[in-house]
């Protein structure tokens, strides 16, 4: 029996269906607050920002789940993001405290090569492991974390999102439970503005009839020859990753593809070597921060929502 997680007024996405994950993994209660709160409504996503919830999603999952926040000062495009501030805040301790809300996680750390991400960690009173600065990829960085720290599945949660739903991260980590042979877990979002289908920084992902994942990439895909078809079809590809602790404590050592090298997407390195990917359909939007320009803008959201409030 197919379960829905639906939104529950703080933050969330309208409805995200898990089609394939058995109802035994969660108990949904029939009580919930409504879709849009009335002392919150802002003229903009209202997934954007949460509200404190009551518990109402009941885990039966009895393994441990980590989210491991990977977090580098190096960056091609904006060198120290991670401490950047939003709100008077560093990015990443907004990143924290919203993974914090998620119903599934049992623990949460930050991995970091860097002694000022890791002090800026600390005094927020965040937990941080130290790991190598040779890794090429977040998900090596995320295995040498699973080598040192017990746990059945693993969440890699980008430290450059500072509006991550908590919601979201539980959608991806049910993906996982009930089926063994899926090695991966990751979402999709419908692709509203035809711009996007084009746009190689927005990668597509399409899926089969089981909602595995069949390939991710930047060129537009499907293409639809006749262009006729009233069926969604583009989807976008939400980075957000879990992983079964077998396949991360081996993912360093696979052969890089060159389907991985052509479009440079670090997943691929799991389909080129024959493991599946399950992709669960979400309404949720990630507003990453990659430029000083992106800063500006979600600033602008965090100055915009202070004022409603206080209004």
């Amino acid at each position: 029996m197919p379960i829905t997680i639906s939104n529950w007024g703080h933050c969330g996405f309208a409805s995200t269906r898990i089609s394939t994950v058995d109802s035994r993994v969660a108990a949904v209660s029939p009580i919930c607050v409504p879709r849009r709160s009335p002392f919150f409504n802002p003229p903009f996503p209202q997934q954007m920002f949460w509200q404190p919830r009551s518990p109402m999603l009941h885990s039966v999952v009895r393994t441990r789940i980590l989210g491991v926040i990977p977090a580098r000062f190096a960056s091609t495009r904006f060198p120290g993001k991670a401490l950047a501030l939003v709100a008077g805040k560093p990015m990443l301790q907004h990143v924290w405290e919203r993974a914090k809300q998620s119903r599934y996680l049992d623990g949460l750390v930050v991995a970091t090569d860097d002694d000022r991400i890791a002090a800026a960690v600390r005094k927020f009173d965040g937990r941080v492991r130290m790991t190598s600065s040779q890794h090429p990829s977040g998900t090596d960085r995320l295995a040498e974390v699973a080598s040192a720290e017990e746990a059945a599945f693993y969440v890699n949660i980008q430290g450059d999102e500072p509006l991550i739903d908590p919601e979201a991260i539980d959608a991806a980590i049910l993906s996982v439970q009930g089926d063994e042979a899926v090695a991966m877990g990751t979402l999709k979002r419908p692709i509203i503005d035809p711009a996007e289908i084009t746009n190689p920084n927005v990668v597509k992902v399409v899926t089969n009839l089981l909602g595995d994942a069949i390939y991710f990439s930047r060129c537009p895909i499907p293409y639809e020859r006749d262009g006729r078809s009233e069926t969604q079809l583009y989807f976008k590809h939400i980075g957000l990753y879990v992983y079964r602790r077998e396949f991360l404590l081996s993912y360093p050592d696979l052969n890089i593809g060159p389907l991985e090298k052509a479009e440079c997407l670090e997943q691929l390195r799991a389909m080129e070597n024959g493991y599946r990917i399950r992709v669960v359909k979400t309404e949720y939007e990630s507003l990453g921060v990659d430029t000083p320009e992106d800063l500006e803008r979600v600033n602008k959201l965090f100055a915009a929502s202070d004022a409603l409030r206080s209004g």
